[in-house]
C-alpha cells in the first residue's frame, strides 16, 4: 500500500502539469493564475509547519491549531485570488458582450 507521503509527493506532478498547461494556455486571468500558483506556496509551507508540529509537539499538524491555521491561510489566500481573478474576467467579458452596435440606433 502506498503510504500517504508518497501519495502526497505523486500528486505533486499532475498539478504541475496542470500549472504548465494553464500557463501555456495564455487564456488563464492572471489573478486566478497567481492563485494557482499560491496553492504551491501553501503546500510549502505546510510540509515545514507538519515537521515542526511533529518534532516540537509530537503530533500531526492537524491537532496544533495555531500551526495548522496558520498553514491554511496560505490556502485560503490562493483560492480568494483564483475567485477574484476568474470574477474579474467574468465582469470583462460581460463588458464586452454588452457594447451597444451603432447601426441599430
Amino acid at each position: 500500500m502506498i503510504s500517504k507521503e508518497t501519495l502526497f509527493v505523486l500528486s505533486l506532478f499532475p498539478y504541475l502539469g496542470f500549472l504548465w498547461f494553464l500557463t501555456r494556455s495564455g487564456k488563464t486571468p492572471r489573478l486566478a493564475l497567481i492563485g494557482f500558483y499560491g496553492t504551491l506556496v501553501f503546500v510549502a509551507v505546510t510540509i515545514p509547519a507538519a515537521i515542526y508540529a511533529k518534532v516540537v509537539y509530537n503530533e500531526s499538524l492537524a491537532n496544533v491549531d495555531w500551526l495548522h491555521g496558520g498553514a491554511e491561510l496560505f490556502l485560503t489566500l490562493a483560492n480568494i485570488l483564483v475567485v477574484l481573478g476568474f470574477r474579474e474576467a467574468v465582469i470583462k467579458a460581460k463588458q464586452s458582450s454588452q457594447i451597444p452596435n451603432p447601426k441599430s440606433q
